[in-house]
């Protein structure tokens, strides 16, 4: 089912971010994999009549990372290790002078292969900037019926000059991919669908 024409906004009041980060090195057993869920973001999508999008732009503050959980590793994660780890994350991101990321999509496909009318897919491609570096980004967008959706991406780091954090002089560190997901709640457009020039 795909989405109906109109204008919605964007953020956790209507689904949540979540990124999945993970351990590699000789010492991967001592750290944690980590899921953190970003608290802080906004954005508009609009779809026009057609059913293709015609915008779609999300703001995401880095600043408002928040570690959930922590799998793995030689203790379990502690309060103290969450603050940690969330100090270590705005140093690597530089986010007292970077605070947010942007996300713009320039292309919106849906996927015709499938023959589960119940689940929709589609495609978004655009340009994701963190820090002061654009690259592009490719979003895999799923329905499941009604109207929530679901989005997941990968970014690599050090595509965006990140360096991702290490420990025990490399013995210990964060892989450099980190997986994403969104969830979203499209009840129903907000505004009416913008006009197709």
């Amino acid at each position: 089912m795909a989405v109906a024409a109109g204008g919605y906004r964007l953020g956790p009041e209507f689904g949540r971010m979540l990124l999945w980060t993970s351990r590699d090195g000789l010492a991967a057993q001592a750290g944690h994999d980590l899921t953190i869920e970003v608290t802080r973001w906004s954005g508009r999508l609009a779809v026009a009549d057609d059913g293709r999008s015609a915008e779609l732009a999300v703001v995401i503050d880095l600043r408002s990372l928040v570690v959930l959980t922590g799998s793995g590793g030689v203790k379990p994660l502690t309060d103290r290790d969450r603050r940690e780890i969330l100090a270590t994350a705005g140093k690597v991101l530089l986010t007292d002078r970077y605070p947010e990321a942007r996300l713009e999509a320039s292309s919106f496909e849906p996927d015709t292969s499938g023959t589960d009318e119940a689940q929709w897919r589609g495609v978004v491609t655009g340009t994701l900037t963190i820090r002061d570096r654009s690259g592009p980004v490719r979003l895999d967008v799923m329905g499941g019926g009604g109207d929530r959706y679901r989005a997941t991406a990968t970014v690599v780091q050090s595509d965006y000059g990140i360096k991702p954090y290490t420990a025990f002089l490399g013995a210990l560190r964060v892989r450099d991919a980190v997986d994403i997901e969104v969830e979203l709640d499209l009840s129903g457009p907000q505004t009416p669908p913008p006009k197709r020039s």
